[in-house]
């Protein structure tokens, strides 16, 4: 047994559309590294960093943990969603008592949305051909 044990790490999986984020979290000062970037320098646009950062401004745990993800697929907002349930639910296997003001703020959801697939017979999944009479 060493004699200086590691702050407990807690894992958790997010996912929306297309992408998947592996988030893990443990108690320290506050950084928040996206696939090893900053994250100012990983999120492009003001909407995906409220996003990204929404469940920590929730449970006012913004500068009480630090926050490591590996995040892949999809798009920018599509990878923000799936970085946010993974950070809930992270949250909640952290400290069970903040699975209320997470699921009241309706982080814990998973988004069930996807893209349609495109049909034969058609130019996309509900596009029609242009119809002619004559």
């Amino acid at each position: 047994m060493s004699a200086k044990s590691s702050p407990k790490e807690f894992l958790a999986t997010g996912r929306r559309k297309t992408s998947t984020a592996r988030v893990r979290i443990k108690e320290g000062t506050g950084s928040f590294t996206i696939n090893k970037r900053e994250l100012s320098d990983y999120c492009k646009t003001e909407q995906q960093k409220k996003t990204v950062s929404g469940p920590l401004n929730t449970v006012d745990m913004a500068k009480l943990v630090d926050v490591s993800v590996n995040v892949t697929g999809g798009g920018g907002t599509g990878q923000a969603g799936a970085i946010r349930h993974g950070l809930s639910r992270a949250l909640e296997k952290m400290d069970s008592n903040l699975r209320s003001p997470l699921k009241k703020a309706g982080h814990l959801r998973r988004d069930p949305r996807k893209i349609e697939r495109k049909k034969t017979g058609q130019p996309g999944a509900r596009k029609r051909f242009q119809f002619s009479k004559r």
